[in-house]
This record gives structure tokens, C-alpha cells and sequence, in this order.
């Protein structure tokens, strides 16, 4: 009787993951593409915050609060790609994972995407106090402005994917399934056969008062900006302006795309593969793109990167 506790246990709190569907034709350029993808995130997400650390002329609030989405970008490669790789390697039928696996798997991919929008919201309100108050900007922007911005931006996903992930958990679950390539809420309060109105209502408004107050406040910031540079006449400040929020601004359309793509897919049920792959691509695309983005449009960041090179080059020589 014992034995058969232990078994139905075991059977419990093992689940059965999809995983990426792949055939043997593209298998090895799923594989390799996946690798490199990975290695290239953390290579430039790492190296950007290493720049940023290391160069006394970035310890400003813009690029300090910039090294918070370098440490979510990497988080959120990490906890998808390696495991991604490993069960493309296994056959579909062996690809398992556990219970507390799954959940710590769905929490950190929630609290990614939470963290992608609160930390463009606090780096927004940077942005904002720099171009609309330049003179305050040194007294508003101290470091502990700065500590306190980034406990909001991580205080504020923690909790709020706590209680999304804690509604689920309560559950009791009667299947072992995990129909995605990766672990998330939806899929983990699907495996149960209980009423989920709590977890859809919370789950609904979690989303709704997520994107609302990321859209209103990036908005609100972005009008006032450009409201401060149609008066000013310094060119100067309008130019720095242009290419500090354009670079911001990008980064932000890319990660509200790709959040927006996988919502709307939810409700088409058509087209499920199509919401698997964008699940993914918000994943691997904005953490790739991210540093490239600010390496390449941040004058600073760039002529650090060019610096490091140059001193390289001429070592070797």
C-alpha cells in the first residue's frame, strides 16, 4: 500500500514537457541556431554590464539603471534556452520535468516579462527628469533614488508574479502534461481539473494594469519630453534627447510587440504553434537586440566598446 502511495507521488510530481518540436531535418540547425543565440546573449548582455561596472565614466544613473535590463535579459535566456536544448536532444516521449521544476521555471519567465516593463518604466522616468529638470537632475537622481527605482522595478514583479504563481500552486492538478515548449502560468493551472475563475480574473487584471501603467507612463513621459525639446532652442539638449530616447523608445516597442503578439495569439486557439514560437521569441529576441541596441546608439557605451578595441589593437601590435 505503501509502494502504491509512493508511485501515485512520484507520478504526481513528475510531468511530461512538449518541449520544441523539431524533425531530423532541423534538428541540428534548431540546435546550433539556439546555441549561438545564447552564447550571444550572455556574451554582449555580460559584457555590456561589465563595461558599465568597470568604466568610471558610466556610473551614471542612466547606464546604472540600464544594467538592471542586462541582468533580466540574461535571467530570462537562462531559464529557457539551456532547458530548451536539453529536451530537444531527448525524444518527445522522455522529456520530463518536475513539479517544483516547473513552477521555479514559470516564475522567473513571468518575472522577466513583469521586469522587461518596470525597468523601461523607471529608466523612462530617468530620461524624464534629465531633459525636462537638468538642473534638479543631480539632487533628484541619487543613488539612493537609483537603489530605490530598482527595488520598485524587482519589488514590483516579485510580489505580483508571487501571487500569480501562488494561486496556481494551491491547485490540485489532474493532468501531467505541459502543453509548451517551457513551463509559464497558464500551462501549470491547465494541469488541474478545479474552478480557475481566480486564477483567469487575477491573471486578466496582473496584465491589464501591467501593460496599462507601462503604456500610460512611458506615453505621459514621452509627451512632456517632447513638449521640453518643441521649446527649447539648444540643439544640443534636442539632440541628446533624440538619441537617448530613441534608443529607449525602440527597445521598449520591441518588448511591448512581442508581449502583445503572444496575448493576442492566447485568444486565437488556431493558431497555438504561432503563440509557442512568439512565447520564445520574447525570450531570445529583445535580450539579443537589447545591447546591440544600446551599444550601438549610446555615444558613451559605443566610444567605451571602441576604446577597449583600440587599446586590443594595439597590444597585438
Amino acid at each position: 500500500m505503501e509502494n502504491k502511495t509512493d508511485m501515485a507521488m512520484f507520478h504526481h510530481n513528475i510531468l511530461f514537457i512538449e518541449g520544441l518540436t523539431v524533425t531530423e531535418q532541423t534538428f541540428y540547425p534548431a540546435f546550433i541556431l539556439f546555441l549561438l543565440a545564447y552564447v550571444f546573449i550572455m556574451v554582449s548582455n555580460i559584457g555590456l554590464l561589465v563595461l558599465i561596472t568597470m568604466g568610471k565614466t558610466l556610473h551614471e544613473p542612466m547606464y546604472i539603471l540600464l544594467c538592471n535590463l542586462q541582468v533580466n535579459d540574461a535571467l530570462g535566456a537562462s531559464v529557457l534556452i539551456p532547458r530548451l536544448l536539453y529536451d530537444v536532444v531527448k525524444p518527445a516521449s522522455e522529456r520530463y520535468i518536475t513539479f517544483s521544476e516547473c513552477v521555479i521555471q514559470a516564475y522567473i519567465a513571468h518575472v522577466f516579462g513583469t521586469t522587461s516593463h518596470t525597468v523601461l518604466m523607471i529608466m523612462a522616468y530617468d530620461r524624464y527628469v534629465a531633459i525636462c529638470n537638468p538642473l534638479r537632475y543631480p539632487t533628484i537622481m541619487t543613488n539612493k533614488m537609483v537603489i530605490k527605482l530598482t527595488v520598485f522595478a524587482w519589488g514590483v514583479a516579485f510580489v505580483l508574479v508571487g501571487i500569480l504563481l501562488g494561486l496556481t500552486v494551491r491547485l490540485s492538478h489532474c493532468r501531467s502534461a505541459i502543453e509548451n515548449p517551457s513551463c509559464d502560468n497558464p500551462s501549470l493551472f491547465k494541469l488541474s481539473c478545479e474552478d480557475l475563475l481566480i486564477n483567469q480574473i487575477y491573471g486578466l487584471a496582473f496584465t491589464a494594469v501591467l501593460l496599462t501603467s507601462s503604456i500610460g507612463s512611458i506615453a505621459l513621459t514621452y509627451v512632456r519630453i517632447a513638449e521640453v525639446c518643441l521649446r527649447s532652442k539648444n540643439s544640443a539638449l534636442n539632440s541628446k534627447a533624440l538619441t537617448t530616447c530613441s534608443t529607449h523608445l525602440l527597445v521598449y516597442i520591441i518588448v511591448l510587440c512581442c508581449g502583445f503578439t503572444i496575448i493576442v495569439l492566447h485568444r486565437f486557439p488556431d493558431y497555438t504553434f504561432h503563440r509557442k514560437m512568439a512565447g520564445i521569441i520574447f525570450k531570445v529576441v529583445p535580450p539579443g537586440l537589447n545591447p546591440i541596441i544600446y551599444g550601438l546608439q549610446t555615444k558613451e557605451i559605443k566610444q567605451k566598446i571602441l576604446n577597449i578595441f583600440g587599446k586590443n589593437r594595439l597590444n597585438a601590435l
